[in-house]
């Protein structure tokens, strides 16, 4: 199964590493990205191995397309379960500004003139 979301990275966890039962060693980065949605939701990956370094260019507040799968295991009677990213995307650090709004030189966006308004007309 796979699926994509798309949103902006907001926090990077610390990287976990460790040696498994067969002695191999591995790593682990979660991080957490905020669908822009009209209901934005925070969703917490996990990134494993050489695809950590993926996640390491990628800063806070860029917007990034992630494929994922998701997998749950059984442990003690209890089920846990991971949302694997296994391909990252980064799509710009910032939403682009439509082509007809102008940044001023106050950092602000000035909009376009509004077409020519005649007295009489009413707004409903």
């Amino acid at each position: 199964m796979a699926l994509e979301i798309s949103g902006k990275l907001i926090k990077k966890l610390p990287e976990v590493t460790g040696t498994g039962r067969n002695g191999t060693n591995w790593i682990k980065q979660e991080f957490v990205i905020e669908t822009q949605d009209q209901y934005p939701k925070k969703v917490c990956m996990s990134v494993w191995g050489d695809k950590t370094q993926d996640l390491a260019p990628v800063q806070e507040g860029e917007m990034v397309k992630v494929q994922f799968n998701v997998e749950s295991r059984e442990y003690n009677d209890r089920w846990y379960t991971e949302i694997r990213a296994y391909k990252l995307d980064r799509s710009g650090a910032a939403p682009s500004v439509p082509p007809n709004v102008a940044p001023t030189a106050s950092g602000g966006y000035q909009f376009p003139p509004l077409e020519a308004e005649s007295g009489d007309d009413l707004p409903f």
